[in-house]
């Protein structure tokens, strides 16, 4: 591979510096590293694919108030442990607006960012009832939830849903769910990093069989309305952002700053928990904590052990954003939409090279264009491709990384720029031409 567009001597040597036991099990930020280290060493800047981080400049809506807020000195002053009552009402608001269900403003709870959100999620049902031991991941998934699980010392159990789609969700489900042992279900929707959407007859089969099995739904909501295949921008009419939050009372909706509104550096965003969920309580917390509802373990126990709070003037950032959102007069998605323009832009460029969609399906319609999407290439595991296209300049992370039984890669958009398009374009056919397919 001496004519790659990459120096060849140059990446392998960056790779074999790394000792990596199995390529296609590098994390996200060894990929980062690799990739810097070979730009440096060859001066060549390679097509950003690994990273899910947001490419767009930060809503202004919510840098103003941000702004505002410092000005006024909120930065002194430690904020309400459970929020800003500004940002509870209006995420409650907001909530209403484009999901229609009603989460009353007491239980729309500030974390720092979702990460936050799920790790607070996690240990609280964790601790509920000392049977139910292990949270469920509908994979494939955000790989370093299971890593929060990992530090937690929790229990996690996974399937990936590739082949159970539609109906056939239901008894893979009920398989876990059965064994007594299961205390969340956790899954993103749209997802990260296959980009299917859970249509609504399935999250009304998670949440049957939640609420059947006794058993709490965290919903991943981190790209938020984000399937751009309906207008789900439009507050307080539909199309709304399906939820499983229609089919149980039992759910912590999962709502990021992050990239709906570019705003991923200020770590912000909402843990929404149903009323039944959080007034509900468990004799396990109160062994524990003395106290025994869910919402006062999560707010006033673990969240308040974690970080005494979260940052008080992105608060004020996200209630603005959430407000001029709900009153119509901040269309949030259309600033983002450029990720699907661009997701169809460059899934074509791989398909003319001999690539294919590896989730390519919600049921029997075509996923829509957004942040993310997978690929493969014939005669090839996932691990083998990513390493082969590092030599090409370009950067992704393999599915095994993110519970998928499937071999592949996770594509983002949220790097990559129009300026790049035709290195991009040629890299691909570089490739091609020099892997044909048998």
């Amino acid at each position: 591979m001496k004519n790659t567009p990459i120096n060849a001597n140059i990446v392998q040597s960056v790779i074999d510096s790394f000792n990596l036991p199995a390529f296609g099990k590098a994390t996200i930020r060894e990929v980062v590293a690799m990739t810097n280290s070979i730009e440096k060493q060859s001066g060549e800047k390679f097509v950003r694919m690994e990273m899910g981080v947001p490419g767009l400049p930060p809503s202004q809506v919510g840098v103003q108030a941000e702004v505002a807020a410092l000005k006024q000195g909120v930065a002194s002053i430690y904020p309400q442990l459970d929020g800003l009552p500004e940002l509870k009402h209006e995420a409650s608001r907001f909530i209403k607006a484009f999901i229609d269900v009603d989460v009353p403003a007491n239980n729309c709870v500030p974390v720092t960012g979702s990460m936050q959100g799920t790790f607070t999620s996690f240990l609280t049902c964790s601790q509920c009832d000392k049977k139910k031991d292990t949270i469920l991941f509908i994979d494939p998934g955000f790989s370093v939830q299971k890593q929060q699980l990992v530090v937690l010392g929790c229990k996690f159990a996974s399937f990936d849903v590739y082949h159970y789609r539609g109906e056939a969700l239901r008894a893979k489900l009920e398989s876990f769910l059965s064994q007594g042992n299961i205390s969340a279900i956790i899954y993103s929707n749209p997802n990260n990093p296959g980009w299917f959407c859970l249509q609504e007859s399935e999250l009304q089969i998670i949440g049957e069989l939640a609420t059947k099995y006794d058993c709490i739904v965290l919903e991943d909501l981190a790209y938020f309305a984000m399937d751009f295949r309906k207008a789900l921008g439009e507050p307080f009419q539909a199309p709304f952002q399906a939820s499983v939050a229609k089919y149980t009372d039992h759910y912590i909706l999962l709502i990021s700053g992050s990239k709906a509104f570019s705003y991923a550096g200020q770590r912000i965003g909402i843990a929404a928990i149903s009323e039944a969920l959080y007034k509900k309580e468990y004799a396990d917390l109160k062994k524990q904590y003395g106290v025994a509802s869910f919402g006062n373990v999560f707010v006033n126990r673990v969240l308040y052990a974690l970080s005494s709070g979260t940052s008080h003037s992105a608060q004020y950032a996200l209630a603005a954003m959430m407000k001029a959102a709900s009153d119509g007069e901040y269309r949030f998605l259309e600033d983002v939409k450029i990720y699907g323009e661009r997701a169809k832009i460059v899934k074509q460029y791989f398909l003319e090279n001999g690539f294919y969609i590896v989730y390519d399906k919600d049921l029997d319609e075509d996923l829509a264009n957004g942040f993310y999407f997978t690929v493969n290439y014939p005669g090839m595991t996932g691990g083998e491709l990513m390493k082969a296209l590092m030599f090409y300049g370009i950067s992704t992370v393999s599915l095994e990384t993110t519970g998928s039984q499937q071999e592949g890669l996770r594509i983002c958009t949220s790097f990559v720029k129009e300026s790049q398009y035709e290195d991009l374009a040629y890299r691909l056919k570089a490739f091609h031409q020099d892997h044909p397919i048998q």
